[in-house]
């Protein structure tokens, strides 16, 4: 059977889903469909036709080479297809946005035919995306004498391509659709099991919110066919959690606008608001398609007379309701003025001028985010090619810098990495930045849209200003399924080309080395000055300052190595008191958020950089901390350590990376071996005191300080999702911070798990410990609960191995994975034994392995929200409660939250991850940490 047969056979399955053709990305078969066009007797010529036009992917596809050759044959007379003209042949060149388009446009305009030259050069002078081989072209052209040549250059000199689209709508209608209370997870918009259907847009729309849900929305479309749907987070922030495009995405496919007439399922500007606003994580992605993200403030705290809050039996805040965002209400949103209006434009509701900033506002306006940044460097090339100066065309990025002023950890890492600023500027917090990106991490639950975002935009090589890139294995690890067997050996193949260190085979084979994202960028991030950017709101490395990004942004990352912020605010933390020998470091983490809201009442880390003054542990202990800070709200984290902490943990990295280039994990670059050389580099530097461990000003400014005082954490702490709190937005919020007493030794526990990055080398050997000395007590150990064990990496499987720990863990397993006979299907019931999975995220991702639904589960992973580890019954809610490893551990054996007692009686002489403020060491700690 011919390609094309096959692909009708594709839809007819599609059909009965309810899907359309899916978008073709294929260079063979567009070539059957060109060839179909070309016999005019063809049977299928007329739906050929139709496909190739309004249904061929654009970017550097296959099937864009194709097809811009075709096109290339109409525009020259070579070929004569009555339904596609020269002008109409012109008109799908400039929707393919780059790559096979650009290089048959540059043909044509430097060409021998002026006519068609001409027109040529009218396309591009519309076009951005344009990469070194396609900007030499013009330059040779033009020194060389080229009127067509240099006309194109003057155009984006001037920056034509955004100054000559039409302006932004000074008044926008919006109709409202709550999607729900509280603060909503990017979950609900895409949710992690439905992950493997990411890059197949319209049939991962399918899965945002519900599909009542859905309905509502397209009647709402109905009613109101002149307004945009609004998207909104009532009493609560849109999009914490993570990024995900994939969420923008779907939200844009049933609200927004379509991209273009002839690209299938690309929405853009989608409208999202939130009581509370927008997630920042979620709003950088929303400005990648051009959306509005609205802070709606519609519910605000009362207060009493001498204007202090008033608080309810619970201690919170009681809200009152400045005005309704009911379903289905008409609004006005005034570009202009920035204004949110009611819907005859008579009272303002609220002041929206955050969501319409000069920056965001360009956004808008060219459809994403992408076309501004690459818009700005094509008109520095163009001016400066022509030696002119540059107008001014669009919006000035905002420098601060306050005289007097110091800098704290993250201004410095910003000033030394910026990329055109004003020379001799030191930039303050709340200042616009162009700053260089040294590593970048993409995970493989958004691998193929980051890919995809990549051929959008033309780009076929990694930037060589990115000192090393990172395609994980990890969210699709627990279960090699269908779906993880068409999807990840084609997503590393194509990252492995790019240039990317790949952590399966880009051949197919079932590579060994699926390790934790976020632990492999820990490890190959070897400078605290780094700038770290990664396809997950866990990029929180303990090492340079790491930010979490959607697809999109990865991919402009890797394409052009910079990132476009505002340098964020900071918020200082720093310890206090001894930590006692029974606790835990995760309970130090998860106490830092409780003291944090007791001494503040508002979540002070929401969208700021928490500087933490960790100073005595080693990046791999630290990072238990820095992970967290995503469920902190927070925008980032940096490490503050000191000298020989620093170079201890550069060192531990160099050790992994060396195993990576054994395991033969390099490429022709060498990039692995280059970051050896830069640690080894760094380290030198410290050592030679002429540039030690990054450390604040001591007249630095912060937004505020948290001191966490370690002698108040006295047992062990829980985050708890309140699922039953009768405040809908109080639950699965990560604020609710317990101590084990709380529940009295008799909240029972369905499952226990231990893993994902929340946990390290220590963790596992705790696990050992704590089966050793129960085995020790009682003779044997019994698990009341299943107990599913994940290491978050192989090097640590391996060292456990050489110090024996492994070994108890394998005789109490009743499961231990076989990467030659990998799980072929999730697990669906648990007994109660100990589960050793193979390393990745497993339960935390929730897209492949999930508890049973309605069960209680006691995790050290990160996640409590609604349905992630597990859904709900009709009879209960599922519950994902979070706490350290030996708390887990000793719940999964009892089969309940265990008494404070039990749990010191369970840890006593097990050398726990310690930690004391920096210069206080504990003199008799046994740990390895120091």
């Amino acid at each position: 059977m011919s390609l094309y047969t096959d692909y009708l056979a594709e839809i007819e399955t599609r059909k009965t889903q309810g899907l359309n053709p899916k978008p073709i990305d294929d260079g063979a078969l567009t070539q059957e469909l060109v060839d179909q066009i070309k016999d005019q007797g063809n049977a299928y010529r007329a739906d050929s036709l139709n496909f190739f036009i309004y249904n061929t992917l654009p970017g550097t596809t296959s099937a864009a080479g194709v097809k811009a050759a075709f096109l290339k044959e109409i525009v020259l007379g070579v070929a004569k297809v009555e339904e596609i003209s020269v002008e109409f042949a012109f008109e799908l060149l400039s929707h393919m946005k780059g790559g096979p388009s650009i290089e048959v446009l540059l043909d044509l305009a430097l060409g021998d035919d002026a006519a068609i030259a001409a027109q040529a050069a009218d396309v591009l002078k519309t076009q951005v995306f344009l990469y070194d081989a396609d900007t030499d072209r013009l330059k040779a052209a033009y020194e060389a004498g080229s009127a067509v040549a240099k006309g194109i250059l003057e155009s984006y000199a001037k920056a034509e391509f955004y100054t000559k689209l039409p302006e932004l709508e000074e008044e926008i209608e919006v109709v409202t659709y709550i999607a729900g209370e509280g603060d909503i997870s990017t979950d609900l918009l895409s949710p992690g099991n439905q992950a493997h259907s990411r890059s197949d847009r319209e049939l991962h729309g399918k899965c945002m919110i519900s599909e009542a849900a859905q309905q509502e929305i397209e009647a709402l479309k109905l009613k109101h066919p002149g307004a945009r749907i609004m998207l909104i987070a009532e009493k609560g922030t849109m999009g914490v959690g993570s990024s995900r495009m994939s969420g923008v995405n779907n939200v844009a496919l049933w609200t927004g606008k379509k991209a273009s007439p002839y690209v299938p399922f690309v929405n853009i500007a989608p409208v999202v608001a939130g009581t509370n606003g927008i997630s920042p994580i979620f709003q950088t992605t929303v400005g990648v398609t051009g959306g509005i993200g609205l802070d709606l403030k519609n519910w605000v705290k009362k207060t009493d007379e001498d204007g202090k809050v008033i608080l309810n039996n619970d201690g919170n805040p009681v809200l009152e309701q400045k005005f309704s965002v009911e379903t289905g209400t008409v609004m006005k949103i005034n570009s202009k003025t920035k204004k949110l209006l009611n819907a005859d434009g008579s009272e303002e509701l609220a002041d929206i001028a955050s969501a319409f900033t000069p920056q965001k506002t360009e956004f808008m306006v060219a459809g994403g985010s992408y076309a501004i940044v690459f818009g700005k460097k094509l008109q520095t090339f163009a001016a400066e090619t022509l030696g002119v100066e540059m107008p001014r065309v669009f919006a000035p990025s905002k420098e601060i810098s306050n005289e007097g002023q110091g800098l704290t950890a993250v201004e410095k890492i910003f000033n030394r990495n910026a990329v055109g600023t004003t020379p001799g500027a030191t930039l303050h917090a709340g200042s616009d930045v162009r700053v260089k990106v040294n590593i970048v991490g993409s995970q493989d639950t958004t691998g193929l849209m980051t890919s995809q975002e990549l051929e959008a935009m033309a780009a076929t090589v990694i930037s060589p200003v990115v000192d090393g890139a990172y395609q994980s294995g990890c969210h699709t690890a627990s279960v090699w399924d269908k779906k993880a067997q068409a999807n990840i050996p084609k997503l590393m193949k194509f990252m492995n080309n790019f240039g990317l260190i790949t952590a399966r085979d880009p051949e197919g084979s079932y590579h060994s080395m699926t390790d934790v994202i976020h632990k492999v960028l820990n490890d190959i991030t070897v400078d605290d000055w780094d700038v770290i950017i990664g396809g997950d709101s866990h990029t929180r490395m303990s090492k340079g300052v790491a930010f979490g990004a959607d697809s999109g942004t990865v991919a402009l990352a890797l394409a052009t190595g910079e990132a476009t912020m505002p340098i964020p605010e900071s918020v200082k933390v720093t310890f206090k008191g001894t930590m006692a020998d029974h606790m835990d470091f995760r309970d130090v983490v998860h106490a830092t958020q409780l003291q944090m809201l007791d001494q503040h009442g508002d979540n002070v880390f929401q969208g700021r950089v928490i500087e933490v003054h960790i100073g005595t542990l080693l990046a791999d202990q630290a990072f238990t901390f820095t992970d967290w800070t995503a469920e902190m709200k927070a925008k980032a984290s940096i490490c503050i350590s000191n000298d020989e902490t620093l170079i201890g943990s550069l060192e531990l990295a160099k050790s992994r990376i060396a195993i990576m280039i054994e395991k033969g994990m390099d490429n022709e670059g060498k990039v692995l071996q280059g970051l050896i050389d830069k640690a080894d580099a760094r380290i030198a530097e410290i050592r030679s005191g002429d540039k030690p461990a990054l450390t604040a000003d001591d007249n630095a400014k912060y937004f505020a300080e948290v001191v966490v005082d370690l002698d108040k954490i006295v047992e062990p702490m829980i985050a708890d999702p309140d699922v039953n709190n009768a405040d809908v937005s109080k639950r699965y919020t990560h604020d609710t911070i317990r101590p084990v007493s709380y529940y009295g030794g008799d909240k029972k526990v369905d499952l226990g798990f231990v893993g994902s990055c929340m946990v390290h080398k220590g963790d596992m050997k705790i696990v050992a410990q704590m089966l050793k000395n129960l085995e020790a007590d009682q003779g044997k150990v019994e698990f009341k609960a299943p107990l599913v064990v994940a290491a978050p990496t192989y090097n640590i499987i391996d060292e456990l191995k050489e110090e024996g720990d492994w070994d108890i863990l394998q005789r109490y397993s009743g499961f231990e994975f076989d990467d030659l006979f990998p799980k072929s299907q999730a697990r669906t019931e648990y007994e109660n034994i100990l589960y050793l999975e193979r390393p990745g995220c497993n339960l935390c991702m929730g897209n492949q392995e999930k508890a049973a639904k309605g069960d209680t589960v006691l995790a050290t992973s990160t996640r409590l929200f609604q349905g992630r580890v597990v859904e709900d019954t009709a009879e209960k809610k599922g519950e994902s409660l979070l706490a350290s490893t030996p708390v887990v551990v000793l719940s999964a054996i009892l089969g309940r939250t265990p008494t404070v007692a039990e749990y010191t009686k369970a840890v006593d002489g097990i050398d726990l991850t310690k930690f004391a403020p920096p210069l206080q060491v504990p003199s008799t700690t046994k740990s390895a940490h120091f």
